[in-house]
């Protein structure tokens, strides 16, 4: 027994010394684990992305500076960079050019979107069939120019951010944002941060909101604050929350309210939360790789143009409910605007306005179904991390930025 326990303590030694690369090849080696296939032809690994234009953003701070005055020092910084940088504006030649048009193939830029959207987490992209596009493009013929778009009014109110943020846009006019995607990092490669600038006609940006994925959720969460750093659910500057099913297909937004769930430990003075927006996805009628269809459920709005508060109890009041239910009250119904199919580009064509510029299968418009004319918000890519989002009456920016966040996210059952 001595014996025996000596020559384990040996083993155990000399197992300390090997280094994690050799106890992995090691473990490879068992027979019980699935080996590579010999016979199979190799496949050769893909070249390195080609730099592309990409959003300067500020270095992120780690852990161990978030305190104190370090932390403060990061975010004034962060914040200054954020309030000076000027994202360049695509041309009308680079839209032309964009997405490789010619013989219905698609470029780099594309594959490496149709396989990120497949799956978001997933940090080694694979390669994807080429025999038909799928995505939306900017349609070339369009009829309005971009700076016929009514822009961002300069007459906007940003001193209170949060009350900006969930107030209806003004009427009349268009609220012009881009929307930034970081996923430089270890986590941000499988959990990215979402920026949202706001454009001001001056040429100047103005963050509003950011937005990351939760870890360690069931299903996919979002959380939504008025802080480029502090994205926390404790948080002074929590606004919100985007939380889906298990298949990624329904969506709901709420605010910073009190979940109702929750009663038995909630202060009565705490205002139970509101239910901003509902998105529902479904299966394109061309199969997995064809357009998506969305459904978006939003309070309606009273007569002084005041969103109506929606407040659900339980689970029959919610909006996905009432609207599985057909209880419309007080509702309003949008949908995304079916694209075009052009037989010249071999692709799928919206009339973005020139807010568009790379083809995705992200790309998007909500309308309604009694003013199909009336775009209340589009979505669309112009740079492989770099999104504009354009949004009207009677949406607000939060509502506008969750339905896009949703749009980022993995979809099991439509894609």
């Amino acid at each position: 027994l001595r014996k025996t326990k000596k020559i384990a303590r040996r083993q155990n030694s000399q197992n300390e010394l090997i280094s994690p690369c050799e106890k992995q090849r090691r473990k490879r080696q068992e027979p019980l684990m699935v080996q590579a296939n010999t016979e199979a032809k190799v496949k050769g690994r893909r070249g390195r992305r080609k730099p592309e234009e990409r959003i300067p953003l500020m270095e992120s701070c780690s852990e161990h500076s978030l305190c104190n005055s370090e932390y403060q020092r990061c975010r004034r910084e962060r914040q200054r960079e954020i309030s000076d940088w000027i994202p360049p504006h695509p041309s009308q030649s680079s839209l032309l050019f964009s997405g490789s048009l010619t013989n219905g193939r698609r470029s780099q830029s594309e594959e490496d979107e149709d396989d990120e959207e497949k799956d978001d987490e997933d940090e080694d992209f694979k390669e994807k069939d080429q025999d038909i596009l799928m995505y939306f493009r900017e349609e070339i013929d369009s009829a309005t120019s971009p700076s016929e778009e009514c822009s961002t009014p300069l007459s906007l109110n940003l001193d209170d951010l949060e009350e900006f943020v969930l107030k209806p846009a003004p009427q009349g006019s268009t609220i012009q944002c881009r929307i930034t995607r970081d996923r430089k990092g270890m986590d941000k490669g499988i959990f990215p941060f979402y920026y949202l600038h706001l454009e001001m006609e001056n040429g100047k940006k103005r963050f509003i909101m950011s937005g990351r994925k939760r870890k360690k959720s069931k299903t996919s969460n979002y959380l939504i604050s008025l802080d480029p750093i502090d994205l926390s659910r404790d948080g002074d500057n929590y606004i919100g929350k985007v939380r889906s099913n298990v298949l990624g297909t329904k969506f709901t937004v709420f605010d910073n309210g009190m979940n109702p769930d929750k009663k038995p430990f909630v202060p009565e003075t705490a205002q139970l939360r509101q239910e901003l927006v509902a998105i529902c996805y479904e299966t394109n009628v061309l199969g997995f790789r064809g357009p998506r269809k969305m459904t978006v459920i939003i309070p309606g709005v009273d007569a002084d143009n005041e969103r109506i508060c929606i407040r659900p109890k339980n689970e029959h009041e919610t909006l996905l409910t009432r609207y599985q239910n057909r209880n419309m009250q007080n509702l309003i119904k949008l949908q995304n605007k079916m694209p075009a199919w052009n037989e010249e580009t071999q692709s799928y064509v919206l009339n973005f306005r020139g807010r568009v510029t790379q083809a995705s299968v992200k790309n998007f418009q909500i309308i309604s179904e009694d003013d199909p004319n009336y775009i209340m918000l589009q979505f669309g890519r112009v740079a492989p991390d770099v999104f504009t989002m354009d949004y009207r009456f009677p949406l607000c920016a939060v509502q506008a930025f969750a339905i896009c966040l949703s749009s980022f996210d993995g979809k099991i059952a439509c894609e």
